[in-house]
């Protein structure tokens, strides 16, 4: 093999880990500035829609120019379909994601994204997408028992927050902050539960999607226009003031910004790539990524305090994490070692099986 030829096979079987990894790094830093810009009494649902728009107008000149030789006509149900992704990944997943954060921690939302491949996978294995058998060999085990450990690792940070191990008289008002509990907690941490599993579902979902449309930055783009104006109408539930819609606080405009480009265009790009190359499964075990970032981007850069649990539950759920890619890596491996060398029928047919044949590209 030339070394052209080898440097290009390192990069197709890193560069899918890269884009379900960088994502995950900078949804955890959107999700401490989105908490701050939420503590200051901005309706969330607004951030929401802003982001969305931010994202739309991001988006909109890299489709025309990159992908109009390649786009396929766009059909009433490639509309509905979209406004389906919109609904599940983007309006109805922040509605109550950004609800529940805005009653718990940037921390503790981390740590339910944490549990998405739980989610995931659970949803695959009801919808068939995985195999039941495979559940019962070496690989299926750790596959579970990984899933397990990031379940736990999620719920021990919610649950216990022990001792400040940061200096105390370094994060004055935010000691004060944390000391004031909300009687809303439990509630904010159902909130979280329940737009994760959004999130799960627009992932599944989103597989399809990217057989019928494989135009990741026109996706992309209608997914955040459709999800903009259904985000202006859930806004209206709280109160109908047309100053909400009026931002000038600078760090605000800043978060809308950062968010809207950082945490919404570029990551979906980079997911629903991922997803397509190496399935949704796969793609969202990385989701305990973002707890480790949501935590040290406000430990470092917003000056929270930080707590024993945060730091133990994240060590258990990277555990989860590489015993479920340790499990899904020796299910790659005996896969390829039973399947011939060249299926014609796999490439035409894309099928549950066949994400798991993708994933082999990536060497973990």
């Amino acid at each position: 093999m030339s070394v052209v030829g080898r440097e290009s096979s390192i990069v197709e079987k890193w560069l899918p880990l890269v884009a379900v990894v960088l994502p995950n790094i900078a949804m955890g830093s959107v999700n401490a500035l989105v908490k701050k810009a939420l503590d200051g009494g901005v309706n969330h649902m607004v951030i929401a829609a802003y982001r969305l728009a931010i994202s739309a107008f991001f988006l909109a000149p890299l489709a025309y120019f990159l992908e109009r030789k390649t786009r396929p006509k766009i059909t009433f149900r490639l509309m509905v379909d979209h406004f389906i992704s919109g609904l599940l990944g983007a309006s109805l997943m922040q509605f109550f994601f950004l609800l529940g954060l805005s009653y718990t921690s940037a921390t503790v939302g981390a740590a339910f994204l944490s549990m998405i491949p739980a989610i995931t996978f659970a949803l695959s294995l009801i919808l068939r997408i995985e195999s039941v058998r495979e559940l019962k060999t070496k690989a299926g085990m750790l596959k579970v028992l990984g899933t397990l450990i990031s379940i736990g690792g999620g719920l021990f940070i919610t649950f216990y927050k022990g001792p400040q191990i940061s200096h105390p008289h370094s994060h004055p008002e935010a000691l004060h902050h944390n000391n004031n509990k909300t009687k809303n907690w439990l509630l904010g941490c159902l909130l979280l539960a329940i737009g994760s599993t959004f999130f799960s579902v627009w992932m599944l979902f989103q597989r399809t999607l990217n057989i019928k449309y494989p135009c990741k930055y026109s996706s992309t783009c209608l997914m955040s226009v459709f999800g903009m104006f259904q985000c202006a109408l859930l806004s209206l539930y709280k109160k109908r003031d047309v100053k909400d819609w009026v931002i000038e606080d600078r760090f605000v405009i800043f978060v809308i910004i950062y968010a809207g480009i950082v945490g919404q265009a570029m990551p979906t790009v980079a997911l629903s790539w991922a997803i397509k190359k190496v399935g949704p499964v796969f793609a969202s075990t990385f989701a305990p990524v973002t707890l480790i970032a949501a935590t040290l981007f406000d430990f470092l850069i917003l000056h929270t305090p930080l707590y024993l649990g945060s730091v133990l539950g994240s060590v258990v759920a990277l555990t989860g994490l590489y015993l479920f890619l340790w499990g899904t890596n020796k299910q790659l491996k005996a896969a390829a070692a039973l399947s011939p060398p060249i299926q014609t029928e796999d490439k035409n047919n894309y099928d549950g099986d066949n994400n798991h044949n993708n994933s082999s590209r990536v060497s973990v």
